[in-house]
């Protein structure tokens, strides 16, 4: 009886396990092993794909197929320089097996001579039988070169080879999202559809240009063909829901949202903009409801905290805000947003010194918007904390050169300290770019700005005839 050829291959790899368990040496012929290998490969497991290629080697020495899937291995170790020579010992045997090209570009690809690599496979696209993953390969090159365009045309011959390939066809639409060519895309995906009429795929990709182009109407109805070809396609309900939200058609979005909950498990995205619907409704319980959901399914996920968080600040229940936040921190203690809500709730609620904590750390996580130097400068002076609160608008003055609300507070600071030198530097400066926001320094320093000093700056610029 004449096995299948899943079932010799079935039959191969338990040969070839029994032998590995009963320490035995079974003959394999050089196909066998390759099949081996291959299917180790496949599934990631590569001490046994090096076991079966070197068992393989020592019984087929003369193997080609055996000796690339050798350097394929040494490649993946990073074993560059060892898998050249063998390549260079093959090329010498067979100058035009398309595998031979195929690695050593790899190799020049690990070493980031994209350029070099283009070439060797060009090489192999005029030798290859299989011209969609040499082709594939090539587009990925011109991707690490920046060269869209170039790469763009790759992946299009390449679907021009295999029309199934869904991975060649997100790489074309990368590409031309990449260069703003959202009409292009269209335009390429229609010709696309007209050979495909039922890719999912491919209404999908075509209803996300439409979204980004803001045809909102298009891309629904491209979406809805997305559900037609495929009603199980969980990406395409989620991005129906997005623009149903755009069209304000909330009700219809909730609906979108909840199709997905029950096709797979929930997802944190779908909750979310679930209650964000019942907010914008106005809800207020339902959307609370899947805000608490979402951040259940997925804790890490800051856009739930934020919301959250946000719905109490939005109805001024701070302490309520400032509760979800603590708890938001306690899992992410590094996350600049939740920092940067901490200093606000805490600020609202009088709690000065957590406040000022707050903008600290979200200045420290890289929030250098002048709204954190200037609210937590003026903490700090409201503390009496003045020579932070100096060193706090001093650094401000890195990011924000010659910054007018920046300088005329160091002014008042610099004056409050009795450092009058430099509080008459800052005020000048701050006059000679925003003279009007020397409202600041009457409300921040109202006892400097009383200072007859400081009075006759402000006259003499206002009138410097006098």
């Amino acid at each position: 009886m004449q096995l299948s050829s899943n079932e010799h291959n079935n039959f191969s790899l338990e040969k070839f396990e029994s032998m590995l368990k009963t320490n035995s040496v079974l003959f394999f012929d050089s196909e066998e092993f390759e099949e081996i290998v291959h299917h180790y490969l496949e599934n990631g497991k590569i001490a046994l794909a090096k076991k079966a290629t070197k068992l393989g080697l020592e019984q087929h020495p003369s193997s080609t197929n055996l000796k690339l899937f050798q350097v394929e291995m040494f490649i993946f170790e990073n074993k560059l320089d060892i898998a050249d020579e063998l390549l260079d010992e093959l090329y010498q045997l067979e100058q035009s097996n398309e595998e031979i090209y195929i690695q050593k570009a790899n190799i020049y690809s690990r070493r980031d001579k994209h350029k070099e690599a283009i070439t060797l496979l060009n090489q192999a696209l005029k030798i290859t039988n299989d011209k969609s993953d040499v082709l594939s390969l090539l587009g990925m090159e011109y991707l690490f070169l920046e060269d869209y365009e170039n790469a763009k045309t790759c992946f299009i011959q390449c679907l021009e080879q295999d029309e199934d390939d869904y991975s060649a066809l997100y790489n074309v639409i990368y590409c031309f999202e990449f260069l703003d060519q959202n009409q292009e895309a269209i335009e390429y995906l229609n010709i696309y559809l007209d050979r495909n009429p039922y890719c999912e795929v491919a209404w999908h990709q075509v209803g996300k240009q439409y979204y980004e182009l803001k045809e909102y109407k298009k891309a629904l109805a491209a979406f809805d063909f997305a559900i037609i070809s495929d009603d199980r396609f969980i990406g395409a309900y989620l991005e129906k829901g997005k623009v149903l939200e755009k069209l304000k058609r909330y009700n219809e979005a909730i609906d979108s949202y909840s199709i997905t909950l029950g096709l797979d498990d929930p997802t944190s995205y779908a909750l979310l903009r679930m209650g964000k619907c019942y907010e914008k409704l106005g809800n207020a319980e339902m959307a609370l409801q899947f805000y608490n959901k979402c951040v259940e399914e997925d804790s890490l996920l800051d856009k739930g905290w934020i919301a959250i968080t946000d719905f109490y600040i939005k109805n001024k229940q701070y302490k309520k805000a400032l509760y979800y936040i603590e708890k938001a921190i306690n899992i992410d203690s590094d996350n600049v947003l939740y920092w940067k809500r901490y200093a606000k709730i805490n600020n609202k609620l009088n709690l000065f010194e957590e406040a000022e904590v707050g903008y600290r750390k979200a200045l420290e996580l890289g929030n250098y918007e002048i709204e954190s130097w200037l609210t937590r400068g003026d903490i700090l002076n409201s503390l009496g904390e003045f020579e932070a609160a100096v060193n706090n608008f001093t650094q401000a003055l890195e990011f924000y050169p010659e910054h007018a609300e920046v300088e005329f507070r160091l002014s008042g600071l610099y004056f409050t300290l009795n450092e009058k030198e430099k509080g008459v530097f800052h005020l000048k400066n701050a006059l000679k770019s925003e003279p009007e926001f020397v409202m600041i320094m009457e409300e921040l320093f109202p006892h400097v700005y009383e200072m007859q000093l400081v009075s006759e700056i402000i006259k003499q610029h206002k009138n410097p005839s006098i």
